[in-house]
């Protein structure tokens, strides 16, 4: 974070400044990230007090102040031995601080936002594009999926006078989420990867879904940019709904940045790329051809950074992983490989995966889906659950492991296609699955681990991946 004042702080979050028993005044200068987390905090840094769902930050206050807090931001007198800033509602003042930050940033010039939003594909696109970025200079970008509320002002508070490149994510779980994200941190390049059914139960439906993901491009002013997604139809609407220009990618012919004979292997996706009047080919070795387009998004927003189309091929290649939990390739005893995607699940994103295990299978081994619950999707959950049974079925995916009772309706809705005798099996908890799956593995399986991160099936994937090391 640059240097203020703990005068310009309070100004900053409408707060009133307790000066406490360290000597601070108001013309005491704080420099350091914040932090809503005790356990996370460093010395130097402002610790909020936030309260959340599951607990108040405001009873962690006394481990800030041993931990190093320099300033603790509160609705209330926690603790005076270091300055504290009493402010109507912690949240809003944590976004109101990361807005004043980034403005002056800003203002003095070098800065250039990226803002990503999507139903699928924020963080590999947001990882992509910070090693492109880093190529012009210090970068700041979203730590793990921070992209709400919290996670999205904690981001912009790590921005200085020498961060070149903030990439944002900007997600939501309600209608005027991206939009207050949006503000805090305008984008120059605003990016939507897509709009599909993750969160809808959330937001109330598909509809309501677009005008979430909408917010960004409809606040981008005529001098940004609008990265648009040109094979989503629903994106693609979104060039009607924004005054900055538009830029597309995607596989579609009039995209500007687009991709072209493509072809999916087990070692990742091969293309050719075309943008900036350049053509070259590409091995894309993060696992799914659904990723490509999250490449090329990374693609088009490199080039509206001014990076040479050969430098945004080199980093594309260089990247083996979306993230951790994220199509991460395990295993490899007995020719047995363990796709570790069980991060987070959408509709999109669990049938994209099961299209990959089915396109990667090895001849001599069976593909096996060992799958968990979709979260969020509200009125959409049992219909949703249905059509990813029958489409593991009609790829003719070898066995099917459901775990957890919530996706019980995955299990039954195979059994129902009637194409399957005992190639679906059902277990309410993952040591049950675990065990199973140990049994029964055989040399030369590829095993895809999905579900949203709710399901907890990730440490499963995880285990499995240690045991076939």
């Amino acid at each position: 974070m640059i240097e203020l004042t703990l005068a310009e702080i309070a100004h900053a979050v409408q707060g009133r400044l307790v000066p406490g028993g360290s000597g601070a005044g108001p013309e005491t200068v704080v420099r350091g990230e914040s932090q809503t987390d005790s356990r996370e905090l460093q010395p130097g840094q402002i610790f909020f007090a936030r309260r959340g769902e599951e607990t108040d930050g405001h009873r962690f206050a006394g481990k800030a102040v041993e931990a190093g807090a320099a300033l603790i931001v509160a609705e209330r007198e926690v603790d005076d031995r270091v300055p504290q800033i009493i402010v109507a509602e912690t949240t809003e003042a944590l976004g109101a601080l990361a807005t004043e930050v980034v403005r002056r940033v800003r203002e003095r010039g070098g800065l250039t936002v990226v803002g990503i939003t999507g139903s699928n594909g924020k963080t590999t696109t947001k990882n992509l594009v910070a090693t492109m970025a880093a190529r012009l200079g210090p970068v700041v970008a979203s730590a793990k999926s921070f992209n709400n509320e919290v996670g999205g002002p904690l981001t912009m508070l790590r921005v200085d006078e020498r961060t070149r490149t903030l990439v944002a994510e900007m997600g939501a779980s309600a209608e005027g989420e991206i939009a207050r994200l949006t503000r805090m941190a305008p984008p120059h390049i605003g990016v939507v990867l897509s709009v599909g059914l993750a969160h809808a139960g959330e937001f109330g439906g598909i509809e309501a879904t677009f005008r979430a993901k909408s917010e960004m491009v409809r606040e981008l002013p005529e001098t940004a940019v609008a990265v648009l997604n040109r094979d989503d139809p629903r994106v693609a609407k979104m060039a009607e709904l924004t005054r900055a220009r538009v830029r597309w990618f995607g596989l579609h012919r009039d995209a500007e940045v687009r991709a072209t004979e493509v072809e999916p292997s087990a070692d990742g996706t091969r293309f050719t790329i075309h943008a900036a009047g350049e053509s070259l080919p590409v091995h894309f070795r993060v696992l799914g051809e659904h990723h490509v387009m999250n490449a090329l998004a990374a693609a088009a927003i490199g080039v509206e950074l001014g990076l040479p189309l050969a430098d945004i091929v080199a980093e594309l290649e260089g990247a083996t992983l979306a993230a951790p939990g994220r199509m991460e390739v395990l295993g490899g005893r007995d020719g047995v490989t363990i796709i570790n995607d069980a991060y987070n699940a959408s509709p999109d994103s669990m049938s994209a995966a099961l299209r990959t295990l089915a396109q990667i299978r090895r001849p001599e081994g069976r593909s096996v889906a060992v799958l968990g619950a979709m979260s969020e999707l509200g009125e959409y959950s049992i219909e949703e659950h249905i059509r990813v049974g029958l489409q593991a079925v009609r790829l003719r995916i070898s066995e099917l492991v459901v775990v957890g009772r919530e996706a019980r309706q995955l299990h039954i809705s195979a059994i129902n296609e009637g194409s399957w005798d005992g190639e679906s099996v059902f277990f309410e908890t993952q040591d049950e699955a675990h065990d199973y799956l140990l049994r029964t593995l055989r040399p030369h399986d590829t095993v895809l681990v999905k579900s949203s991160n709710a399901a907890g099936l990730q440490r499963l994937g995880d285990r499995l991946g240690e045991a076939y090391a």
